[in-house]
């Protein structure tokens, strides 16, 4: 048994080719298949830039305490 994971395309007909190498023997092989869409990526996606929020923030106590009693409370 061999467990492979790999991404292929879907054509334009809805059909899934599979052309995969394997070391097993010839003969009958029983697959399982999930497929699983990939999300498409955004392409022109510009990532925000938190430059200008640096040295802002202006803490009240000590942060491990805060982190502490955040921690407690659950």
């Amino acid at each position: 048994m061999q467990v492979l994971t790999l991404t292929g395309k879907i054509d334009s007909d809805g059909h899934l080719h599979l052309d995969i190498s394997t070391q097993l023997a010839a003969g009958n092989v029983e697959l399982v298949l999930v497929i699983n869409p990939t999300p498409q990526e955004k392409q022109n996606r510009k990532k925000y830039d938190f430059s200008d929020l640096a040295g802002r923030l202006t803490l009240q106590g000590d942060p491990v305490e805060i982190q502490t009693r955040m921690r407690d409370a659950w």
